[in-house]
């Protein structure tokens, strides 16, 4: 698939190149156009338990050890929790949900998708409401978040989601759209070169909105309802109770209870929407309880 990416910026360079040839650019330009629409419905890979096809142009490797290097410059750059209780249920939980993770992907002959992985759960000082976890399972909670959290129920809601991020690959999906997005801009800059600096603007400003818009956020919602939904799974499988899920986001809410953008216009979906998702989760999700 990464060929293809090539092939497209190798037509873009030799485009430019035969600029006095205009009858044949213009055909290069459609082909490139609709070669560029063809990859953002091509699908190459599956998410697990969801089986939604993705687009996955970087090796899973490459993300694996960039995700390493960033990891390593956050934790020079901040202080781990002193706090040894806390660090412990971090642990604890991220440890229980890791092995169900890695229980299920084998039992599905999936662990070749997470061969990189080299768990880590770490606590940082920090009043922020926040975790993630990087490809190649390196999670890390801000204490900020553990008042609302309130037990490892709440807890393994969020280290659930995050870690969900991660076994879906979101990070480098999210790079291959931006890939493919990028292609397709350059080809729109292009098409549009003789056109005057006004119309230039108003139509780049028009495709960045429309990209954004019609592409970028609506996936950046899919991807959080989609760790919704297996990061419930995997507390689940992990032993712990994810109907204390919708008391914590309920309570996730009324922390962010300020001017929120409307859904449509955010990378997150409402709190509504997402609540109403777990509810509706619910009864698939207590079908993988031990």
């Amino acid at each position: 698939m990464r060929i293809y990416i090539c092939n497209l910026f190798l037509f873009l360079y030799v485009s430019i190149l035969e600029d006095n040839r205009k009858a044949m650019i213009i055909r290069r330009l459609k082909s490139g156009i609709l070669f560029g629409t063809v990859l953002l419905t091509v699908q190459c890979a599956s998410v697990p338990i969801t089986g939604r096809k993705q687009l996955i142009l970087m090796p899973e490797s490459e993300m694996v050890q960039m995700s390493l290097t960033s990891y390593d410059d956050f934790l020079k750059e901040n202080k781990l929790s002193t706090n040894v209780a806390n660090t412990r249920r971090v642990k604890e939980v991220g440890s229980r949900i890791a092995a169900a993770v890695e229980a299920y992907m084998k039992s599905r002959g999936l662990e070749a998708q997470i061969e990189g992985y080299r768990w880590e759960f770490n606590l940082v000082q920090s009043p922020e409401i926040n975790a993630w976890c990087m490809p190649g399972g390196k999670v890390v909670v801000y204490e900020g978040i553990l008042p609302v959290c309130q037990d490892n129920n709440g807890l393994a809601v969020v280290m659930g989601h995050e870690i969900a991020h991660a076994i879906a690959r979101h990070g480098n999906e999210r790079m291959s759209q931006q890939m493919v997005l990028q292609a397709g801009s350059a080809v729109a800059a292009y098409a549009l070169k003789d056109k005057p600096g006004t119309t230039q603007a108003l139509l780049g400003a028009a495709i960045g909105l429309g990209s954004n818009y019609g592409v970028v956020l609506p996936f950046s919602r899919k991807h959080e309802l989609e760790a919704d939904r297996l990061g419930l799974i995997f507390m689940t499988m992990a032993g712990y109770d994810p109907q204390q899920a919708i008391p914590f986001w309920t309570r996730m809410a009324a922390v962010g209870s300020g001017q929120k953008p409307p859904e449509f216009m955010s990378t997150h979906p409402s709190d509504a929407h997402r609540i109403a998702q777990i509810k509706a989760l619910l009864p698939e999700v207590m079908k993988y309880k031990k």
